[in-house]
């Protein structure tokens, strides 16, 4: 018998197209109750729609799953917790995959057109996974997946406000299976390229094609499954590959800390940047142990 999620209640936001349902489903057929969570606005963040849940959820359902529909705005988290507590009782797995674009260059780009990717992606990450990280600690067990991309970890032209909330996204993640560890909660990131009507903007069909969601959920599925381990950790993935990715540090250059030179830093310009014998730190911690190993700290 494969691994199944017999009950567990996951909720997955933005759920009814795309990435969000195609979790939903996978969820739904191994044995998940599901919060099926979807506004239902548009690609830009207007309007609304609740049968873009209610949707799903008959899919689901007609497939011998148990969802509920929630059509709740992510920054309106707790709503949407509360609704897995009503419905089902508990709320063990939570998938943040609510987005939307608003594309414009930095130098035209409004302050509305930061504001809602913000309060989307970031902040309504935020206050779902802050109301269900209280409920999973009372429980001793919680798996989160936050939803970054290729554009938040390497930058992207016109996605200034995507690519800052996904990158945060991550640091999110991180401190989350921090903190989460002792209760036996973990946190991972995922930077999917899948087909979703966000992508269908920037990529003609045959790419679409290739790109299907379905090919991201096991991912997904396997990171909020209890016998996964890993905390903390970042994943690309998409048309059938999958590969984790980490930082990595230069061994860099020292330098008196009671005082140099921008000429020293210019000497020292090629060192600083050469990655032979580079180091992959996993904390602030090793921030600290580099700093340290400065030569000049032990003649003071």
């Amino acid at each position: 018998m494969g691994l199944d999620f017999s009950e567990r209640v996951a909720i997955v936001t933005g759920a009814g197209n795309g990435l969000g349902a195609s979790h939903a489903r996978l969820f739904g057929s191994l044995g998940a109750r599901v919060v099926v969570n979807d506004l239902g606005g548009s690609g830009d963040g207007t309007g609304s729609d609740e049968t873009v849940a209610e949707a799903m959820v008959a899919e689901i359902k007609a497939s011998g799953g148990d969802a509920v529909a929630n059509g709740d705005s992510v920054t309106d988290g707790e709503k949407i917790v509360q609704c897995a507590m009503d419905t089902f009782g508990r709320v063990d797995i939570v998938v943040n995959n609510a987005g939307i674009l608003r594309d414009k260059s930095l130098h035209k780009m409004t302050d509305e057109d930061w504001d809602l990717v913000y309060q989307v992606h970031l902040q309504g990450a935020y206050k779902v996974s802050q109301a269900a990280f209280q409920r999973m600690r009372e429980a001793g067990y919680g798996r989160f997946v936050m939803t970054t991309s290729a554009a938040g970890i390497y930058g992207n032209f016109g996605q200034a406000n995507y690519s800052a909330c996904k990158l945060a996204l991550h640091g999110l993640s991180q401190t989350i299976a921090i903190e989460g560890r002792a209760k036996g909660i973990q946190s991972n990131t995922i930077a999917p390229i899948a087909a979703s009507r966000l992508m269908g903007t920037v990529m003609d069909e045959e790419a679409m094609e290739l790109l299907k969601p379905e090919v991201v959920s096991p991912l997904v599925a396997w990171l909020c499954h209890e016998d996964c381990t890993s905390s903390g950790d970042l994943f690309e993935v998409g048309a059938g590959w999958i590969s984790r990715v980490r930082w990595e540090r230069s061994q860099g250059s020292y330098f008196d800390p009671a005082g140099f030179s921008v000429d020293d830093v210019a000497d020292q310009w090629e060192a600083i940047n050469d990655f032979t014998d580079a180091e992959y730190p996993t904390g602030t911690s090793s921030t600290f142990k580099s700093i340290q190993k400065n030569p000049h700290l032990a003649n003071d």
